[in-house]
This record gives C-alpha cells, sequence and structure tokens, in this order.
C-alpha cells in the first residue's frame, strides 16, 4: 500500500531557476517596465564611479533606457523614437541641444549640479520642436541619465484623483517626474487660453520648484512667448500661469528658439 503525505514540496536549492523557462521572459519584461529589479532577487549591479549607467548590458542601465522609452510610447510618439540629434536640421537647434546635454552628462559625472539647469524651447506649431527635445531625451538615454517625457496637460491630469495610469497614484506620478535626472515636459500651457486654475497653477509651480530646488534639468517646449508683446493680442504664459512662475523659468536657463514652417501641414490645404 502506497501512502500519501501533504508535506510541502521541498524549495528549489539556491542558485535554481524557481520558476522554470519562463523565468528570463518575466524578468526582462518586468525590467521594461521599470521595476526594481534588487527586490525580484536580482543581484544588484555596483554603482559607477561617476554615477552614469551606459552599459545597456547592465540591468539598471536598460531600465532607465525603458523608462523613457515607456514614457514615449505613453504619448504616442513612437516614431520620434529612432531620431537623433544628428537628424535635426538646423532649425531645430542641435548643436545648443548637445552642448547642453554634454553639461548636463558631465555635471552628473562629477556630482556636480548644471549650470543651466532649464531649456525652453518655445516655436511656431509644427515647427518641430517634439521632435527634437525627444531626440534630446533619447541621447540623454543612453548616456545614463534617467529621462522622463510627459506633456503638461497630461502631467496635470495624472495628478487628479482616479487619473493616475493604472497601478500609480497621484504621489507616485509627482515623485517619478520630480526625481528624473531630466525631465522633458511638452506643450507648457498647451491648450491653455486664459488664467489657470489655483490647481494648475499650485501643481506647476510645485514641479518646476521641486526640480530647481534639487539641482534637476527640465527641458521645457511651448507654442506662446513668455509674456504679452505690446499692442499683441496674443495670449501668454505669464497671461496664464502668473509673473512668478514665469521668473522661476528664468532660473538657470537659457532658451532655444525653433523657428520654421508648420511641417504637418498638407502641401495643398484640405477643402471639404
Amino acid at each position: 500500500m502506497s501512502l500519501t503525505t501533504d508535506a510541502p514540496v521541498p524549495a528549489p536549492a539556491r542558485g535554481l531557476n524557481a520558476l522554470g523557462d519562463l523565468s528570463e521572459h518575466l524578468l526582462s519584461v518586468l525590467e521594461r517596465g521599470g521595476a526594481d529589479m534588487s527586490k525580484l532577487g536580482v543581484p544588484a549591479q555596483p554603482e559607477p564611479e561617476d554615477g552614469l549607467w551606459e552599459d545597456v548590458n547592465v540591468p539598471q542601465a536598460r531600465a532607465r533606457r525603458n523608462i523613457w522609452i515607456g514614457s514615449i510610447r505613453e504619448a504616442s510618439h513612437d516614431r520620434y523614437l529612432q531620431l537623433r540629434l544628428t537628424d535635426l536640421d538646423a532649425n531645430q537647434k542641435p548643436k545648443t541641444l548637445q552642448n547642453w546635454l554634454s553639461s548636463l552628462v558631465e555635471a552628473k559625472r562629477v556630482g556636480a549640479e548644471p549650470e543651466c539647469l532649464q531649456m525652453i524651447v518655445p516655436g511656431n506649431i509644427g515647427s518641430g520642436k517634439t521632435t527634437a527635445v525627444v531626440a534630446l531625451g533619447t541621447e540623454a538615454s543612453e548616456k545614463g541619465l534617467l529621462v522622463r517625457f510627459v506633456k503638461h496637460a497630461t502631467y496635470l491630469n495624472w495628478l487628479r484623483p482616479d487619473s493616475a495610469p493604472s497601478g500609480k497614484s497621484s504621489y507616485s506620478v509627482r515623485k517619478d517626474h520630480v526625481e528624473a535626472d531630466l525631465l522633458v515636459l511638452d506643450e507648457l500651457c498647451g491648450d491653455m487660453t486664459g488664467l489657470a486654475t489655483d490647481f494648475v497653477c499650485s501643481k506647476t509651480t510645485d514641479l518646476v520648484e521641486s526640480r530647481l530646488a534639487a539641482g534637476r534639468a527640465t527641458i521645457y517646449t511651448t507654442n506662446l512667448k513668455s509674456r504679452r508683446r505690446p499692442g499683441s493680442q496674443e495670449i501668454s504664459i505669464v497671461d496664464i500661469l502668473g509673473e512668478r512662475l514665469v521668473s522661476r523659468l528664468g532660473d538657470r536657463a537659457a532658451s532655444a528658439r525653433i523657428e520654421g514652417p508648420d511641417r504637418r501641414k498638407p502641401a495643398r490645404p484640405l477643402d471639404w
């Protein structure tokens, strides 16, 4: 007669693959999502002496790259991921952006604060601003910086109750965007046509001032001028966010205006 037992099956010996053939695949999926691999039992790699993860064979380096790629895909800008600064035309200020990126990487390498913390990229609609800053962000992520992309309106929406991406809270959304080495904030004040609400002003001010206080770099794109020109009816960022915040945007900042025709305009006007 055979005997049965309810005794638990012994755990696999240390070093064996507890998840079987799925282990490597599951870990790669979690890693692409930016998971902290050390909490999953993956041995942490030693911190690089210069603070930068560039070798994509190191899990931390791949995780940082995947955070950037994920933020771009969240914004449905996948097609821009193949672009680098060398793919930009002269109107998109590739040299200015490259020099700024080099200063950020060098500051990170030596543990210093960049002299220029904020880059403002204004320009007319369709001039290629977003293309340029995504190319910058991709190169920054390849050089070991933790970079995130988000549209201004999207960030504000994610901070509202029950509006954050699945599995996130408004607290974690703020934390992610405040703590990135480089934040690409696209379309500052996009589609805003009047004085911002207290919520918009307070959350935008918090993001800008928190990143400045921490010495973290931010690049902004906008279709609007900082202040209304005399006699102009065009709304400005001061009209929306107020003079105090625009003053903060000018703190340790430079500007790279992108001018040119609307690249998205059809060759012939559509008529229907």
